[in-house]
C-alpha cells in the first residue's frame, strides 16, 4: 500500500532522521522524499511517498510522537479526489480540464459543473457530467450563493472546487464554507492587475508580458496563496483583445497544472503562501 505523508512542523535538528526512522521501524520503503525549511518562519515541510503494510492512523500517530508539539501530520492513501467545477460562459479553461479528465490525466472524479448560465451545458453534456444551472437573475448575492452551496453540498465528499472562469466575486460566507478548497484562475500575473479586466489594465500600462495565476481563494480579492503561474510575451501591436485571446492558452494550462498539484497532495499552505513539492 502506498501512502503520501505530509508534515508541517516547527523546525529543529534531526527531523528528517526521526521521520525516516519511523518509516524504517514500520518496514516502509521510501519511494520519494522532499523537504524544505523556511528559515524566516522556522517552519519545516516534508512530503514523502512510502510503500508498505501499515495502518495509516498508526503511522500518523507514530510520526506525530517524534515531532515538535502542534505539528501537522497527514497520511493520505492516493486515490481520485472529488471536484466540482464552477464556470460562467467561457469555455477554454473548463474544456481543458474536461478533456484532460477524459484522457485519464487527472486523479479526479468530476462530480458536476455548476454555472449561473446554461450556455455551457451542451458542451459539458458530451462528457456525461452533471450540469447544474443556478441562475443569479433576480436574486440577491447571498440568496444566490445559498443556492450554489446547496448544489455543491448535494454531492458527497467534495475535495476541491475549481473556478474555471467563474466570473462572480465570492462572499466571505462562501469562502469560509470551503476553506482552502477553492482554486481560481486569474487572467493576470498576480499581484499585478487584480480585479476586473486585467488585460485592459495591462494594455493601458504597455506591458511586454502577460500571464495567468492559479491561486486558492480567500477573502481578499485575487490575493489568495499562489499555486502556479506562467507568462507569454506581447508587444505594442497587441490590442487588449489580442492579449485576452492569447492569454486564454496560458490560463487553461496554468489552471490544469495547479489542479494536478492539488490532486497529488503536493501543496502546503501557510502565511498566505504555498510550498509545493
Amino acid at each position: 500500500m502506498k501512502y503520501r505523508v505530509l508534515i508541517d512542523a516547527n523546525d529543529e535538528k534531526g527531523l528528517v532522521h526521526k521521520v525516516s526512522s519511523v518509516f524504517f521501524n514500520y518496514d516502509l520503503n521510501i519511494l520519494s522524499n522532499s523537504e524544505f525549511v523556511d528559515k524566516e518562519s522556522n517552519k519545516f515541510f516534508m512530503r514523502s511517498v512510502v510503500d508498505g503494510d501499515v495502518d495509516k492512523n498508526e503511522l500518523s500517530n507514530a510520526i506525530a510522537e517524534v515531532l515538535p508539539k502542534n505539528s501537522s501530520v497527514k497520511v493520505i492513501e492516493p486515490k481520485k479526489k472529488n471536484i466540482i467545477i464552477m464556470a460562467t460562459k467561457e469555455l477554454h479553461a473548463l474544456g481543458d480540464i474536461l478533456v484532460r479528465h477524459e484522457a485519464g490525466e487527472l486523479e479526479a472524479n468530476i462530480l458536476g459543473v455548476v454555472s449561473n448560465y446554461d450556455a455551457l451545458e451542451p458542451f459539458v453534456s458530451k462528457f456525461n457530467i452533471p450540469y447544474i444551472t443556478v441562475s443569479h437573475e433576480g436574486l440577491e448575492r447571498a440568496e444566490h450563493e445559498t443556492k450554489i452551496i446547496e448544489a455543491i453540498n448535494s454531492f458527497e465528499d467534495v475535495d476541491y472546487i475549481v473556478l474555471a472562469k467563474y466570473m462572480r466575486i465570492l462572499t466571505p460566507r462562501f469562502v469560509e464554507a470551503f476553506e482552502d478548497k477553492i482554486i481560481n484562475i486569474h487572467h493576470s500575473f498576480l499581484p499585478a492587475f487584480i480585479g476586473a479586466n486585467p488585460y485592459k489594465q495591462a494594455y493601458d500600462r504597455g506591458v511586454k508580458i502577460i500571464g495567468a495565476t492559479a491561486h486558492f481563494v480567500n477573502n481578499n480579492l485575487d490575493e489568495g496563496p499562489i499555486i502556479a503561474q506562467d507568462t507569454i510575451h506581447v508587444n505594442h501591436a497587441h490590442s487588449w483583445r489580442d492579449m485576452q485571446k492569447n492569454g486564454r492558452d496560458v490560463e487553461k494550462v496554468v489552471l490544469s497544472r495547479a489542479l494536478k498539484l492539488a490532486l497529488e497532495d503536493r501543496i502546503f499552505i501557510y502565511a498566505n503562501r504555498t510550498v509545493i513539492f
